[in-house]
């Protein structure tokens, strides 16, 4: 067995039991000095050390801490990461946005790849074994599919001008025919409803997409909804793109997008900070995936999406960290704890679940999430000075650092 992570890596012979404190199997409630039995990279079983069916075997005890899915990472940009603590995050969602924009293409090819290849690095080590990975450029497949992360990259299309619709999405479609990384899953998105023009959303419908969307991000992207004015439009005006036509439809970004036939089931709506009751209804209904990233809404100023409601409203969760663009780290489990510290109330295991099984369930990822019999032994565990008497809590309380566990 191989433990992966941190400046203490144990290797040992290959062992088909682990035990461990607590095993956490997401779809069932945390075993106690838990085992779980793997051969060929599969689960074959999962129970106590006097359950029935268990299997005979050497069994290699990992000790105190808790042994979980490996944590599924449903919103990020890995192509954003060489801007990291370079832009203003103190000005507004829209500020932001621009020093983005001016800043992103200032760094060489060689230089972006370098930031990309060390964030893959830095996720494998935090016990992430799945990404959604946003990307707008295609560069870094290669990386994605060299590294131990099973990855689904949405390829996002932005497009405000609508005499450039159809080329960005015929575009789009050549790029997905051309050579790619194996192993990765290429999937067409839309950045966002204040960025992507009603035609280009019309060719992305068209395709069956789009897959993710960032979504109610921002009191900017409501109001230019609502009104077509605010902080956006005069971001518009500075990129040249004022002048073009567009017809504020009045609603919220949810219902406009429902409007426009793009809230479709499978979808991963990333943040949805403004979202009132009608468009959690909405999104319920759809079935639509929502990614909460709390640390970057919060260090961008935009607030926090209504999670209690969401979940009451029946909107299925996963989190994600966004980019190092907006959040210091990403470790997912430092979302999880900032989710818990803004959210008290919730239950720390709906926490862990987000970051498993929510996740996978949102990108399709049916191996994964979960420890099951049948289900990929892609693992976790967070080391802990002694045995928690709350796993769940512990994994959400700041001193869980979960790392990859290879079998």
């Amino acid at each position: 067995m191989i433990f992966r992570g941190g400046s203490h890596a144990l290797e040992s012979f290959l062992l088909p039991i682990l035990t461990a404190a607590w095993v956490m199997p997401i779809n069932r409630t945390a075993i106690r000095d838990g085992r779980v039995a793997v051969e060929d990279g599969t689960i074959t079983w999962v129970g106590g050390p006097s359950d029935a069916g268990a299997p005979s075997g050497a069994v290699e005890d990992l000790g105190a801490g808790v042994l979980l899915p490996g944590l599924v990472n449903a919103h990020c940009h890995l192509e954003l990461s060489h801007l990291k603590g370079r832009l203003d995050r103190s000005a507004g969602f829209a500020h932001w946005v621009e020093d983005l924009v001016g800043k992103r293409g200032a760094d060489g090819p060689g230089a972006v790849r370098a930031a990309i290849a060390r964030a893959i690095r830095q996720v494998e080590a935090t016990g992430t074994v799945a990404v959604a990975d946003v990307s707008n450029d295609l560069a870094h497949l290669d990386l994605l599919a060299a590294s131990h992360l099973t990855a689904v990259v949405f390829h996002e299309l932005l497009g405000w001008n609508p005499a450039r619709a159809a080329a960005i999405a015929e575009g789009a479609d050549a790029r997905r025919r051309g050579p790619q990384g194996d192993g990765v899953d290429i999937r067409l998105a839309a950045h966002a409803p204040h960025s992507v023009s009603p035609a280009l959303f019309d060719e992305l419908v068209r395709r069956g997409g789009p897959a993710a969307i960032h979504l109610a991000e921002s009191a900017e992207e409501s109001r230019f909804l609502l009104r077509g004015d605010g902080a956006w439009m005069r971001f518009l005006e500075r990129r040249g793109l004022g002048d073009l036509p567009f017809d504020p439809p009045g609603v919220s970004p949810v219902r406009y997008l429902d409007d426009l036939g793009a809230l479709r089931p499978g979808l991963v709506a990333a943040h949805c900070v403004y979202v009132d009751a009608a468009d959690r209804h909405r999104l319920a209904a759809k079935g639509v995936h929502v990614a909460v990233c709390p640390r970057s809404n919060l260090n961008l100023g935009v607030g926090l999406p209504p999670v209690p409601d969401l979940l009451n409203a029946g909107v299925p969760l996963c989190l994600g960290t966004d980019s190092l663009a907006s959040v210091d780290t990403l470790d997912l489990i430092d979302d999880a704890v900032t989710l818990h510290e803004e959210f008290p109330e919730l239950d720390p295991a709906v926490i862990v679940e987000m970051a498993t099984a929510g996740g996978a369930r949102a990108l399709g990822l049916a191996g994964l999430g979960t420890l099951a019999p049948g289900m990929r032994a892609e693992l976790a565990f967070a080391p802990a000075g002694q045995a928690p008497s709350d796993p769940a809590a512990f994994l959400v309380s700041g001193e869980a650092r979960p790392r990859r566990v290879d079998v």
